[in-house]
């Protein structure tokens, strides 16, 4: 039978100001490198108030990483150095590999009710390619594909593979799966996964009991919830075969997201993350003297 991954950890999102002071939910991030690897940051920024969001992320740098943006209300314009500008909205991702180096903003506008939804997951490069090219993979709502299984479970693909299809987002150096699941109420689901990568869920909607008490608690009563793991929340896996999640009277939807990590030396600070401390401060140099742009 295939293993159900255990939960590692449970982490609680933890409210933060980024940016120009953007209120947010830091799930993960500046810390615990080598536990989320080959990951660094998630960022949770669904508001209801303007006054949280609207002063958004000006012109900041970015190398070595790769930044992914999906967006679930609202919308984020963004802009950067290389003349590229857009708007992603209600379901659309931007996957960004700033690469060598990239400078840009990102302006959350929220909808015509003033509400802003959407993650901010950033992703570690591998050394030899810390300075690849920056390129951009935008992706539109109605260029995921979404599959529905018998019990009502519905799963957006935005990266990877899952039931007979392919995200959009790919040839992806971390061999990343991203996916947006939303199982009904009073259902079991159980989602393979691949042994050595490492793999979390975090909790966007609704509850639900995650790893090898999924099934057990399927079977118990309605008001047992010592197990129900609810919003903001993420859960982090240990290694195995599958995920499996279970619901009694709620919902849940949540994010599953999986990548091979680097097992690379990280020097990071702020929005660069470079392998040596030696490379940190070339990287800053240049973004002072003009020369950061490849």
């Amino acid at each position: 039978m295939p293993e159900n991954r255990r939960i590692a950890q449970i982490i609680a999102s933890q409210p933060t100001l980024e940016g120009a002071g953007v209120h947010l939910k830091r799930v993960f991030g500046f810390g615990n490198t080598a536990l989320f690897d080959p990951f660094l940051l998630l960022d949770d920024f669904r508001s209801e108030n303007p006054d949280h969001y609207l002063k958004g992320f000006p012109w900041h740098p970015h190398r070595g990483i790769e930044t992914i943006t999906y967006v679930v209300d609202g919308q984020v314009e963004h802009g950067d150095s290389l003349g590229n500008s857009g708007v992603i909205s209600s379901g659309d991702i931007q996957w960004m590999t700033a690469g060598s180096g990239i400078i840009h903003q990102e302006m959350p506008k929220g909808d015509e009710g003033g509400r802003m939804g959407g993650f901010q997951l950033w992703a570690n490069l591998p050394a030899a390619e810390k300075m690849t090219q920056p390129r951009y993979r935008d992706v539109t709502r109605d260029q995921i594909p979404e599959v529905v299984l018998g019990n009502g479970t519905s799963i957006r693909i935005i990266c990877g593979h899952a039931y007979g299809k392919r995200g959009p987002v790919q040839d992806i150096f971390i061999d990343p799966s991203y996916l947006d699941i939303r199982i009904p109420p009073g259902q079991v689901f159980a989602h393979p996964t691949q042994q050595g990568h490492t793999v979390f869920a975090y909790i966007i909607d609704g509850q639900g009991v995650f790893g090898p008490n999924a099934i057990a608690s399927s079977a118990q009563e309605d008001d047992d919830t010592a197990n129900r793991i609810t919003n903001e929340t993420l859960v982090l896996f240990n290694d195995g075969h599958q995920v499996a999640v279970s619901t009694a009277n709620d919902a849940v939807r949540f994010l599953l997201i999986s990548g091979k990590p680097l097992r690379e030396p990280v020097a990071w600070q702020g929005p660069i993350v470079m392998n040596t401390q030696e490379e940190l401060r070339i990287a800053f140099e240049e973004y002072q003297n003009g020369t950061f742009i490849k």
